[in-house]
């Protein structure tokens, strides 16, 4: 897929990791839709200056937090934005220290609504444009191994890894569908770089992965047309010891 006059919808676009997927598919030529939930402020300056640079990107708003039900409004509202989509970045998440003791359903509820139930509907409202295209899910290098700290995280990631490796059987050839796992790119709000060296845990290459890096890997699967089914670890190796 040569990327240049594309059309791309990037949930959680508006900051941190899912901004720079924009920048990067921004700078690739396409045509970017920036949803965002309450980073409105967020989301109109990365889109202006986008648009200062000669890209084409604009902000959508939706609140995935009841599960993708409005996941067909949001595909339209993209499209209306900036055409019929070519690809589909389901970034958007949620994040909680929960323990299998302090878990409660609705904290499970809640993390499986934005992290699994919306990327799977809007997954299915992408398909059923009948378009060729492509979708990258990201997931979290935890897939893998078991994070006690962050159960009903880990297990919506997990199941969204499942769920596309499904979608690749189920929607090919008409669609391609991948996932990126990234390792520890950016600290939480407030904390500093600082943080990653001392929290991330062991990394076989030493330093944490980048954003940039992230951004990167999601632009080769969408290029990449024989791929598909495949999941691609950004963490420096850290699957492999964690």
């Amino acid at each position: 897929m040569n990327l240049r006059d594309r059309t791309a919808l990037v949930t959680g676009g508006a900051v941190r990791l899912g901004a720079s997927v924009v920048r990067a598919l921004a700078r690739a030529g396409a045509r970017v839709a920036v949803h965002h939930r309450r980073s409105a402020a967020e989301a109109e300056t990365l889109c202006r200056e986008i648009g200062a640079a000669g890209g084409i990107a604009v902000p959508v708003a939706a609140d995935l937090a009841d599960g993708g039900a409005d996941a067909e409004k949001l595909i339209a509202a993209a499209s209306a934005a900036v055409g019929p989509l070519d690809i589909l970045v389901n970034n958007a998440a949620v994040f909680h220290k929960d323990t299998l003791d302090t878990l409660s359903r609705s904290s499970l509820e809640a993390e499986f609504r934005v992290n699994l139930f919306a990327p799977l509907m809007l997954m299915k409202a992408f398909a059923a444009q009948g378009r060729p295209g492509a979708i990258v899910n990201l997931l979290d290098r935890r897939i893998t191994g078991l994070d006690p700290s962050a159960v009903p995280y880990e297990l919506s990631k997990k199941a969204l890894a499942e769920a596309t490796r499904l979608a690749a059987v189920h929607w090919a050839p008409r669609l391609r569908v991948n996932g990126v796992a990234p390792g520890p790119a950016l600290p939480p709000p407030g904390e500093g770089e600082n943080y990653l060296r001392e929290k991330a845990g062991p990394i076989p290459l030493g330093r944490p992965c980048q954003p940039d890096q992230i951004a990167e890997a999601v632009l080769y699967l969408l290029a990449a047309d024989s791929v598909t089914g495949q999941v691609l670890y950004v963490d420096g190796g850290q699957h492999l010891v964690l």
